[in-house]
């Protein structure tokens, strides 16, 4: 019997609630030795990352626009598999199905779509690695 896996091909959820919208492209995750950042980032934006190390530190990364960069803190890195949750707006809208009345005016009929995205990724000698395929013969 013989297996593969890729380490970037499957997700670990966060345990995070999430509702993905589907996009034309979704974003790719892309690394150097110290960072991850998306590509194909079109159509989003408002986007949190959120980042748990291996030792359960966790780091939220914001940006309005454009794709949030997770970068290893340097001295700080401990070796293993971190594990992220990227959310954002998409430019698509939705209904709003029961509307709040805040007392500010006419309540928004519509809202933005989110997407949502898990992975994980590797760090081994305090750089960011892409782990070999596992083979199990």
């Amino acid at each position: 019997m013989r297996m593969t896996f890729r380490a970037f091909g499957f997700c670990l959820g966060l345990g995070l609630a999430s509702a993905a919208a589907a996009l034309e492209t979704d974003p790719v995750q892309q690394h150097n030795s110290n960072a991850i950042w998306f590509e194909n980032w079109i159509g989003l934006s408002n986007a949190t990352l959120v980042v748990v190390a291996p030792n359960g530190r966790i780091t939220s990364i914001q940006a309005a626009s454009g794709t949030p960069v997770y970068e290893l803190e340097r001295g700080a890195v401990q070796d293993g598999t971190y594990r992220y949750e990227l959310s954002a707006a998409t430019s698509e809208r939705e209904e709003i199905v029961n509307p709040a009345d805040n007392g500010r005016g006419e309540p928004a009929a519509s809202k933005a779509k989110s997407f949502t995205m898990t992975g994980s990724f590797t760090v081994s000698r305090g750089a960011i690695i892409t782990p070999d395929i596992l083979t199990e013969d």
